[in-house]
């Protein structure tokens, strides 16, 4: 006996072929949307890369480099014509710069054997800092420590900052900035700090406070502030590292 195929119409193979093709659409759509987006597909408004450390916001005198939230401060008792600070200008404001747990505070002492010419850069300095805040004043310091012939002999003659604004001049022809100097010279004879750059380190949290002489190491720096972290009291105290902790760079 002969049996009958079922052959469908084409209405209803039309209509297979589409629930097919719309049952594979779903599927793909749903491995889509489970698949992570990696490579190229990112766009910028995607991307969140992780924040980096605020800088400082808080506008001087006394002048700070960093982070505002530290708990560390490095104050650095410094002469514009020092030439050991000159060469250590920018070794400590890169490691400045790679720990953002301290930051950094500036504290003019220009000494006598470098005079006129370190507070006559304190000044300029200073007044570019009054005027264009905290970016203005750092980049005026290590433009006086790229351009000074250093141990008192000054900028090249004829030599002026760019772009002086009418503000900066305004400062640098008042008297302003040398009783700001003059009260930073005096507040570190006070302390007994005579000779540049020395550094105090102080830890925010507990108070207390390190003395450092000379352009200190990275390792070192690392040293005193665990040294007090580990203080665990509020009372101020002030001590002097040994030398053998000041590593062999010049002092």
């Amino acid at each position: 006996m002969r049996i009958a195929r079922f052959v469908p119409s084409r209405s209803v193979a039309l209509v297979t072929v589409l629930l097919v093709v719309a049952l594979v659409a779903t599927v793909w759509l749903g491995i889509q949307t489970q698949t992570p987006v990696t490579g190229d597909a990112f766009t910028p408004a995607e991307f969140n890369p992780t924040p980096t450390p605020a800088p400082a916001t808080t506008t001087g005198p006394p002048w700070r480099y960093g982070r505002d939230d530290a708990r560390f401060t490095v104050v650095e008792y410094a002469d514009l014509e020092c030439p050991f600070c000159r060469a250590y200008f920018a070794v400590l404001k890169q490691w400045i710069d790679a720990h953002p747990e301290v930051n950094w505070q500036w504290h003019h002492l220009p000494l006598t054997t470098h005079e006129p010419a370190a507070t006559a850069n304190a000044r300029l300095v200073e007044c570019v800092g009054e005027a264009g805040g905290p970016t203005g004043f750092w980049q005026a310091v290590e433009w006086v420590y790229a351009h000074t012939r250093g141990d008192g002999q000054g900028l090249p003659e004829g030599l002026s900052y760019p772009g002086i604004t009418p503000a900066a001049q305004s400062c640098l022809d008042s008297d302003h900035p040398d009783a700001l100097i003059r009260a930073q010279s005096a507040s570190a004879a006070q302390e007994g700090i005579k000779v540049t750059p020395t550094l105090r380190l102080q830890d925010r949290q507990s108070g207390k406070t390190l003395l450092l002489h000379g352009p200190v190491e990275g390792d070192a720096l690392l040293s005193a502030i665990d040294l007090l972290a580990a203080g665990g009291t509020t009372e101020t105290a002030s001590k002097e590292l040994p030398p053998e902790s000041l590593g062999d760079m010049p002092r």
